[in-house]
């Protein structure tokens, strides 16, 4: 087919050049693009003689009429036969090379018309929309021009292209992809999701199976069931060889947040082609609707939670934390492995495994107690790759006393077996090694923290979870949100607050009590005997005590004071109440008012009615308060100090 049709082909095929045009743009009253003035047409695919310009047959050499394409002279065109065609001239290219776009197979005019124009805004705005690249092209082009990418980013985005944008998007021109395309890829997703559903399911029923014929060959151990044994050894056999083939092929779902993940590595490679080329019309990957996506919350392993663990092993949610008594525990079961103190640090500084896998000593003082972590060791395909972490990651840890004497006790350890292994020893400089100097991979340590955690009997928790315990347990300390964000290493406090924080049931009584404790209410009670703190609870300026109520009737409760469980009463009240809420109201009223007549100071209440057993909790109530004295010693009369303060003697916790 020619660029132009011929006057006799245009007569035939209903040719149209449209007269009413839009507003010129600048460039065109300048005389600088291109004016908007398409040609359409019909044509079809009809076969028959062919006719040279002049109308006259085309002969072939043995002088017979030569049979081909007449779409554009077909003599049906005239009453409705065939599809619409258009093409119009874009702004020239390099060289002043012409540059026509043509698009045909409408059913109507109008139709045509709405495409040419959209094709003419995009050529406009600068899209390429001659170019017959496909999608596939483009992905792997924009995937190796991306230069500054973080190895585990381009992994990623790697494994998306070639398992989902390449086959479902690939064979697409650059040009023609629309959110239609994008919308039956994640339908494909999906239906693949619930085949590959249906394949775990029978590999599930296999491996029972094969578990089944496993115990019953066991079970005909024995000469004298040789004949039953060689049964059940060939039926065991059968099913594992069964379980093997059904493995075959066998995929991980994909899950929502996978798919999130796929749309976000699709929309980064539109917004390149967009901003460097004009690839595109719009970025498709916004348009998409896709399955919402809930970040697990962070759970805490409560007692209600271990039981039913134990009773089914079913975790309660992906997400879960320990809580300090638990995270104890760990502690004491670890101490006597050789990464104790890798551990102990994951716990109370809260970093991530490829940051500690890469730590050298060089960025660790026992003296000035800090570490700083200003490189990662990342994991593509079980190799590994030494990089610096973002920006926002590179940070200065401080140490405590005990993380300190941690650090040099583990070089004493590492100083002890490089005398062992001699020239054997492996030269790395890292803080955390295997016992002959060997560095650590991330995915090794992840495999030892969970056959500890087993080992342990303790509620599972994965290694990142230790990420969470950090954040939680700076939190239960009353350590700022802000400070808690930069030593996790992240960007913005929003992130520590939404992800790695969770709510420990300390945290939750201490609010519910603080609560408590600022609304007053009046419960009637009877003062038997006043209260009076010895001056043996005071601790400087602060006492601590308890309230312990019982009942004594279905309505009658009595209360008393004390500063150790075992000790004398120091204050008893009764009062007539329905259940522990009001025994612990009228013993905060009580311990309000006597705060008032004896100039003291309320500092905290706490309410430990929940630490009995179920079957005693409507009889019992534990309340804990501290109280502070109003008169403590101010600077009054005293001289202000001035220059450094005085720095205690600390011996060096350097290594001889």
């Amino acid at each position: 087919m020619s660029d132009s049709p011929t006057k006799i082909e245009r007569e035939r095929a209903g040719y149209v050049r449209m007269r009413t045009q839009p507003a010129r743009t600048r460039d065109q009253r300048k005389g600088t693009g291109p004016m908007f003035e398409p040609s359409y047409y019909r044509r079809c695919q009809c076969k028959g003689p062919l006719k040279d310009k002049e109308g006259k047959p085309v002969l072939d050499t043995d002088g017979k009429p030569k049979i081909g394409d007449i779409g554009l002279t077909c003599p049906k065109l005239s009453k409705g036969h065939g599809t619409w065609y258009f093409y119009f001239e874009a702004e020239r290219g390099e060289g002043n090379k012409r540059a026509r776009i043509r698009r045909g197979g409408f059913t109507k005019l109008d139709d045509a018309k709405k495409k040419a124009k959209e094709l003419y805004d995009a050529a406009t705005a600068g899209t390429d929309v001659l170019s017959d690249e496909t999608c596939g092209a483009f992905f792997l082009r924009w995937i190796k021009a991306k230069k500054s990418l973080a190895r585990t980013t381009r992994h990623g985005y790697e494994e998306h292209i070639k398992n989902y944008l390449l086959p479902h998007l690939g064979h697409i021109k650059r040009r023609d992809l629309k959110v239609r395309h994008l919308d039956k890829m994640y339908d494909a997703i999906e239906k693949e999701n619930a085949e590959r559903i249906l394949h775990r399911l029978r590999v599930h029923q296999l491996q029972k199976d094969r578990d089944t014929a496993h115990q019953a060959w066991v079970k005909t151990a024995g000469y004298a069931k040789r004949e039953e044994r060689r049964v059940t050894r060939r039926a065991f056999l059968d099913a594992n060889a069964a379980l093997r083939e059904g493995k075959k092929g066998l995929r991980k779902v994909t899950s929502a947040a996978t798919m999130h993940r796929i749309n976000d590595t699709l929309s980064s490679a539109l917004t390149w082609g967009i901003k460097r080329e004009q690839a595109f019309s719009k970025n498709w990957a916004q348009l998409v609707e896709l399955p919402p996506v809930t970040r697990p919350k962070p759970l805490v392993w409560t007692p209600e939670r271990i039981e039913h663990w134990k009773r089914t092993g079913e975790k309660p949610g992906p997400v879960m934390v320990w809580t300090p008594e638990l995270t104890g525990q760990f502690l004491d079961f670890v101490k006597g492995d050789w990464l104790y103190e890798l551990w102990h640090s994951f716990i109370f500084l809260g970093p991530r495994r490829g940051e500690m896998a890469a730590l050298p000593w060089t960025e660790v003082s026992t003296d000035a107690l800090w570490l700083r972590v200003s490189q990662q060791i990342v994991e593509v395909a079980y190799k590994l790759y030494g990089e610096a972490p973002k920006a926002d990651s590179v940070r200065t840890l401080p140490l405590s006393l005990e993380s300190g004497d941690n650090l040099v006790g583990f070089r004493a350890k590492q100083e002890r077996q490089r005398r062992e292994w001699g020239e054997a020893y492996v030269e790395t400089g890292r803080v955390w090694t295997h016992e002959n100097g060997e560095e650590l991979h991330p995915d090794w340590i992840s495999r030892r923290f969970t056959r500890l955690v087993e080992l342990s009997g303790l509620p599972p928790v994965r290694l990142h979870d230790l990420r969470h315990l950090a954040a939680t347990l700076s939190l239960l300390a009353g350590t700022d949100i802000k400070v808690v964000q930069e030593k996790l290493g992240h960007s913005s406090r929003q992130i520590t607050s939404d992800t790695y924080t969770s709510v420990l049931p300390e945290m939750m009584r201490a609010e519910a009590e603080s609560v408590m404790a600022v609304v007053p209410r009046d419960v009637p009670f009877v003062v038997r005997s006043p209260l009076e703190i010895p001056e043996a609870a005071w601790q400087g300026d602060i006492a601590v005590f308890f309230a312990h109520g019982a009942r004594q009737s279905e309505n009658s409760w009595a209360i008393g004071a004390q500063t150790q469980p075992d000790s004398d009463l120091v204050g008893m009240i009764t009062l007539s109440g329905r259940g522990q809420d009001d025994a612990a109201n009228a013993a905060v009223k009580w311990v309000r008012d006597h705060c008032t007549a004896n100039d003291l100071e309320l500092v905290r209440v706490e309410n430990f009615n929940n630490r009995y057993p179920e079957d005693q909790r409507s009889d019992f109530s534990l309340t804990h308060f501290m109280i502070a004295r109003s008169e403590a010693p101010g600077l009054d009369g005293r001289a202000l100090p001035t220059g450094l303060p005085p720095t205690p003697g600390r011996p060096s916790r350097r290594i001889a």
